[in-house]
């Protein structure tokens, strides 16, 4: 089958869909996305009855064609010899004790370990709601001991997603979640403000409508649970409330909620998670209770729930893209038909998938929940001449989700009418006044009175970081804006070298492509981090009300954004009945030794005098680091020693100092190798780093970097880098030890970094686009990738330059995508 008129990336990919597809989707004997469309339709027709197979596999496919493509793990695993679920995430419920089940049938804590350990070994995230678990103080009868608290045992679950390696070299992603009236909540609040802690973990706090109430009339807030408190708590006021909850202790609501928007402010996190919306809404609600999400925030889910999750490529529908060739318009006839084909594929995979657990497989089938969404949401709006960020983007974005959700539930009753409706259907707590289903077209809910319908749930707006990169050559993820028109990706070789070229948004891309002027765009061009945090607001508050789930989405601020400024967000989304958001603000705290801004250089020492005349500003003394964050670079070092081959992770500040001949210079001021490098302590490194420092601010360095390249050791030679005989070859250069070879490398990334004249503030070179068309992208896309950002450490290049970008991990020094969730 060939692609259709719509695929207009496929004849023009870009390097990073290529990469990508091969990387994480094909598998072996598969060599291009027609063998891997295939596979997967040709999985979901499987449980098809036989005479009518071959039809749905034709149906499947050409809807993959057309944009409804599966979730990372269905294109991934769909029809494998795998063991691997093709469901993304689960919610798992975990009880108050330590084995076996507690006294209302939630598994304890390490059974709970347990399941959560084989769910993503078989490659599945899952989010928890800890707040079964009895505070800190607490009294444990039966060892007649003293609870440790909930946070004491996140510890646990964090250590071990990180010795959990799930299918598919998938590391587990993990949401935590603790009820805002959790005595231990405070805790819980700071705990990733200590580095390092919970690495393996989005957190969230789940607020009910009453603590919000209680803060806008500036009450105090109740922290209670249900097992008694020990006897100092009890000294020091703990009470028994009529409704049976003890009360461990009160505080003014106002401070509580400073310090959730202090950490997300700092260290953004936790996210919120407005508990009552989420209940109230929820289809369901008359058979279950919902406490927690996915790791994404996507998908509210009771105990072992699921999300079957399928986005559809927006861009493929829309017509005379930007204007050209006609007026821009979305296609919403050729739309609905995909989502009421993707509605099948997806309750498919339900019956195709393996579940790691048995309670994940009978929660399944009991409610059949799908999650129909859509990628490329920003890219779309662009196409159509509509600013994300203006009444009339927010409008086409409601009607885009107002047809998916038509079209989705049409399906699903159609389905019903066929196969059967979900096992906990009733239609008049299904339609009950406030549930999702209630807001449903008049006609559609007679439909589903008369008929019942296939899938309790049917829509999500998920993240789709590496869907869209290998799929969808780079449309902007999932309901988000685009981050940037361009940004830089560093690879790794086969051969151990690495190469770097450009990722361009698609949008940005096809403009180009269609004779658009790319150096002066229209205005309806705007990227995450050009508008208003009102203005991802406004579009979660426009699509919301027809997504029966939730929405993945991160509102970026900068990070100069007032703190009172950040705080009003939070409370605008809950008036506006939003089911949770998470922010990110980068900053310093969160780690960062990179920067766009350029540090202050310290004042001139009094031997200089005024004017400075006859010092060398790289050589004079600095009596101490200056404040701020520095300009600075990341790169990575591969060496070979008797051992094999080793790499690490060089950070090297810099700080802008006047130049003697006029103009800035950049003078090497701190050195940082990341820690957790290495499976030794390497003491000698950490120091080493540090004497490198001080030999930088004590104007010495050239002599401390020579000394370094002295050292030798009895483990022998180390090979790193090259040298130039005279007959012109390159031959391998060895030093005596680790150390000589660790100033080596400093010294390489000093000299690149004068020979290059770089300003105090370099912004990111200029990369030619190297499509497979040979085309190249024109002088201002020098302009056009996102600056390097304060964030956590990259996995990849060590760089603390990680922030969170539509949902998911993404480093803004080397372009590489990590987790989502």
């Amino acid at each position: 089958m060939k692609r259709d008129s719509h695929s207009r990336e496929a004849a023009t990919s870009q390097p990073i869909s290529d990469d990508v597809l091969r990387e994480k989707y094909l598998k072996p004997g598969e060599t291009s996305v027609d063998d891997l469309f295939r596979r997967v339709a040709r999985a979901l027709a499987s449980v098809e009855p036989e005479a009518d197979r071959a039809r749905h596999e034709e149906a499947f496919l050409k809807n993959l064609y057309a944009g409804a493509i599966g979730a990372g793990r269905i294109m991934s695993a769909a029809g494998t010899e795998i063991q691997a679920t093709l469901i993304n995430c689960f919610v798992q419920p975990v009880g108050d004790c330590i084995q076996g089940v507690d006294d209302e049938g939630y598994p304890g804590i390490y059974e709970a370990l347990r399941e959560a350990a084989e769910t993503m070994r078989r490659g599945g995230g899952v989010g928890y709601d800890f707040s079964r678990i009895r505070p800190r103080g607490a009294d444990v009868k039966g060892t007649a001991s003293m609870a440790s608290g909930p946070c004491s045992y996140i510890n646990v679950f964090d250590q071990s997603c990180s010795t959990v390696e799930s299918a598919g070299a998938r590391r587990g992603a993990q949401m935590g979640v603790l009820r805002m009236d959790h005595p231990d909540v405070l805790e819980f609040i700071t705990a990733k403000r200590t580095p390092g802690r919970w690495n393996n973990f989005n957190v969230s706090v789940g607020v009910p409508d009453a603590f919000m109430q209680a803060l806008g009339r500036d009450q105090q807030w109740e922290l209670v649970h249900r097992c008694r408190p020990g006897a100092a708590l009890i000294e020091k006021g703990a009470h028994l409330r009529d409704d049976g909850m003890w009360v461990y202790k009160s505080m003014p609501a106002r401070e509580l909620w400073d310090a959730v928007m202090r950490s997300a402010y700092d260290f953004a996190e936790p996210g919120i998670l407005f508990l009552d919306h989420i209940n109230q809404d929820n289809n369901l609600r008359y058979c279950e209770s919902i406490a927690a999400t996915n790791p994404c925030g996507e998908q509210p889910l009771p105990p072992y729930g699921c999300c079957d999750l399928g986005p559809i490529i927006l861009t493929r529908f829309v017509r005379n893209p930007f204007g050209f060739g006609g007026a821009p318009e979305f296609d919403f006839d050729a739309f609905a038909k995909s989502v009421a084909t993707q509605v099948r594929a997806l309750d498919n995979v339900l019956e195709v998938t393996f579940w790691p657990l048995p309670q994940q497989r009978a929660e399944s089938a009991d409610k059949r929940r799908i999650g129909v969404g859509f990628t490329g949401m920003g890219n779309v709006l662009a196409m159509l001449c509509l600013r994300y960020d203006a009444p009339a983007g927010r409008e086409m974005a409601a009607r885009i989700a107002a047809s998916m959700r038509d079209a989705a539930y049409e399906a699903s009753v159609a389905l019903a009418i066929e196969k059967g409706p979900f096992p906990k259907f009733d239609a008049d707590g299904y339609l009950a006044k406030g549930t999702f289903a209630s807001r449903l077209p008049p006609a559609l809910q007679k439909s589903i009175r008369k008929h019942g319908i296939r899938n309790s749930h049917l829509l999500s707006i998920a993240p789709t970081g590496t869907v869209s990169l290998a799929f969808a050559d780079n449309a902007s993820n999932g309901i988000e804006p685009p981050f940037s028109w361009m940004y830089r990706r560093k690879k790794r070789e086969s051969d151990g070298s690495t190469s770097e070229y450009a990722v361009e948004d698609h949008a940005w891309r096809l403009y180009r492509l269609l004779g658009g002027d790319v150096d002066n765009l229209p205005d309806y061009f705007v990227s995450a981090l050009e508008m208003q945090a009102q203005g991802h607001i406004g579009m979660m508050e426009a699509v919301q009300p027809f997504v029966d789930t939730s929405i993945s989405k991160t509102v970026n601020v900068p990070e100069d954004y007032a703190y009172d400024d950040f705080k009003d967000l939070y409370l605008q989304a809950w008036k506006a009945q939003l089911k949770g958001l998470a922010t990110y603000r980068p900053n310093a705290i969160l780690g960062s030794v990179l920067d766009v801004s350029p540090a202050a250089a310290e004042p001139a020492s009094e031997q200089e005098g005024a004017s400075g005349a006859g010092v060398d500003p790289m050589r004079s003394v600095i009596e101490s680091r200056p404040k701020g964050a520095l300009s600075a670079v990341a790169e990575k070092v591969e060496y070979w020693t008797t051992e094999g081959r080793k790499t690490f992770y060089l950070v090297v500040s810099f700080l802008p100092v006047p130049s003697p001949a006029g103009g800035v210079l950049e003078r090497a001021i701190e050195f940082f190798m990341p820690v957790g490098q290495s499976g030794e302590s390497q003491q000698w490194i950490t120091s080493s780093m540090r004497m490198l420092s001080l030999a930088a601010r004590g104007g010495f360095l050239d002599r401390a970097l020579s000394d370094m390249r002295k050292v030798a050791w009895d483990r022998g030679p180390v090979r790193l880098g090259t040298y130039q005989k005279e007959d012109g070859t390159r031959v391998p250069l060895w030093h005596d030890s680790e150390v000589a070879a660790i100033a080596y490398a400093v010294q390489n990334i000093i000299a690149q970094r004068a020979g290059q004249g770089a300003p105090a503030v370099a912004p990111a070179p200029a990369i030619p686009a190297a499509s497979s068309s040979g085309s190249s992208a024109p002088a201002a896309l020098e302009t056009l990738a996102p600056p390097v950002m304060a964030g956590r450490k990259c996995s990849e290049c060590g760089a603390h330059a990680v922030i969170r970008k539509d949902g998911c991990d993404y480093c803004t020094q080397c372009g590489h995508l990590g987790s989502c969730g």
